[in-house]
Formats: structure tokens, C-alpha cells, sequence
């Protein structure tokens, strides 16, 4: 049983890291709706009130609406194509026994283990070889294979988790491996699946490394660049920098509860 004390405590605690965290993204906000010309003042409101043509010359003037169509295409088909392969690698990992299954595994894992920046070289003569530099398949592509190794590690430890006694009395009613994922554990699974989905949206829709090699005009590279030929231009940049970063907090106010769940439950089973 908690004390009074101690849940006050703790409320302090948490309330004072909550200020730290909120403190740097209150100040990006009035950076980016301070007028032009004018001096960002910190954290105080801009004294010739806010300014939101900010957004509008940015995104006019360094073509911010095609990077992040750009971005968003690339993340959709890395989130679909690495969950689908995800679920389907972590429920024959989790449930199912075969020869080299654990093998094959550890293999599986070697993704989590090398360092994304060895492998953009061989990537980017393999993508140029086929044809795809300066496309969205240039990166999510390779954003897909290195995001299932994560993907399988996840969701499998989530179907090892789940539960035996319901499953085999699916499989006695006549239900097919397929049916049993789809119908019962899908189901169970939609905390899991929906934080990995967060992750690797995220993730995706941050690279640059990628980006920048293949030539794909992507919502942080166009930022950098931005950054780079507009330095003196403080509220242009914060204004930017919220444009990119947007998405991602709108698909995590989105799928917060979900996020939280799947992460307890994870810390629980794992």
C-alpha cells in the first residue's frame, strides 16, 4: 500500500520531469510563431503577438508539402510491409517448432545487432544497380529489413506469451495455423502490434542517413537543408521542425493507450 507521502512524492517527481521534457518544445513553439524580424525572446510570448505565416512561408518556400508526401509514402510501405512480415516470422518463431527454428532466429537477430550505418554502402550500390536510386523504394526497402529483425524479436515475444489451452483447442476444432493468428491472437495482439507499429513509423519517418544517400528528398532532409541556407532564420527553422515532427506526435496522441499497454505488457512478459 502506497502512503500519502510517497504518491506525493512521486506526483513531484513526475510532474518536475514533465516540466524538463515540455520546457524545449513550449520554446520551439514560440520560436515558430515569432514574427519575422524579430528577436525569439526565449520563452516568452512574442510581443507583437503570434505570427503563423511561419508555416505557410515554409512550406511555400522550401517545398516542405512534396518532402513529406515523400516521407509519408516511404513509412507506409516500411510499417505495412514490416509488420505483415513481422507477425507472420514472430507467430511461426513463437508457436511453432521446426528444424533450425532457433537458428534461424539468431539470425534473425543479427539485425538488432549491426549497426545500420555498415550496411548503407553495399545498399546503396545494390539499389543503384537496380535502378531505384532517388525513389521511396531506394529506402523503405531497407528500412523494411532492418525493421523486421526488431518486428519478429517483439511479436515473438508475444506469442510465446500467449496462451497454450486456447490455442489448441482451436486447432482441435479444426482451425488452421492462419485462423488461429488471425481469429485469436491477432486479437490479443493488437497492443503489441500497434506499439511496434509506432516504433517503426517512427523510426522510418526519421531517417536521414538513408535519405541522404539515395538521393530522396524526405521531410528531414529537406529540414537540414533548410536549416543549412536559412541559419539566421530562427523561427523559419522551428516552424520547419514542427512540420516534420507533427506526424509523429499525431499518430502517438493517436495510439497512446495502446503504446503504453503494449510497453507494460512487454516489460511484464519479457
Amino acid at each position: 500500500m502506497i502512503s500519502r507521502r510517497e504518491r506525493t512524492l512521486n506526483y513531484a517527481i513526475l510532474t518536475f520531469f514533465a516540466v524538463l521534457s515540455v520546457m524545449p518544445l513550449l520554446g520551439v513553439v514560440l520560436a515558430a510563431v515569432t514574427p519575422p524580424g524579430q528577436a525569439v525572446q526565449g520563452f516568452a510570448i512574442p510581443a507583437d503577438g503570434v505570427d503563423l505565416g511561419n508555416f505557410v512561408r515554409v512550406w511555400r518556400d522550401a517545398d516542405f508539402g512534396r518532402a513529406l508526401w515523400t516521407s509519408f509514402q516511404m513509412t507506409a510501405i516500411t510499417v505495412v510491409l514490416s509488420t505483415i512480415a513481422s507477425i507472420l516470422a514472430g507467430y511461426a518463431f513463437g508457436t511453432m517448432r521446426f528444424p533450425g527454428s532457433t537458428t534461424i532466429f539468431y539470425v534473425f537477430l543479427i539485425g538488432l545487432l549491426m549497426p545500420f550505418e555498415a550496411t548503407v554502402i553495399p545498399v546503396y550500390y545494390m539499389m543503384r544497380w537496380l535502378g531505384l536510386t532517388g525513389t521511396v523504394w531506394s529506402v523503405a526497402l531497407p528500412s523494411t529489413s532492418l525493421s523486421i529483425a526488431f518486428g519478429t524479436f517483439w511479436m515473438r515475444a508475444f506469442f510465446r506469451s500467449a496462451p497454450r489451452p486456447l490455442m489448441e483447442a482451436a486447432r482441435v476444432d479444426g482451425a488452421s495455423s492462419l485462423m488461429v493468428l488471425r481469429k485469436i491472437l491477432l486479437p490479443l495482439a493488437r497492443p503489441a502490434v500497434l506499439t511496434m507499429i509506432l516504433l517503426i513509423f517512427m523510426w522510418t519517418w526519421n531517417d536521414f542517413l538513408y535519405s541522404l544517400v539515395m538521393r530522396l528528398q524526405t521531410a528531414p532532409l529537406t529540414l537540414a537543408q533548410f536549416q543549412g541556407y536559412r541559419r539566421a532564420d530562427v523561427s523559419g527553422i522551428a516552424a520547419a521542425a514542427i512540420l516534420v515532427a507533427l506526424p509523429v506526435f499525431a499518430i502517438y496522441v493517436v495510439l497512446q493507450r495502446h503504446f503504453i499497454r503494449g510497453m507494460l505488457a512487454g516489460s511484464m512478459k519479457g
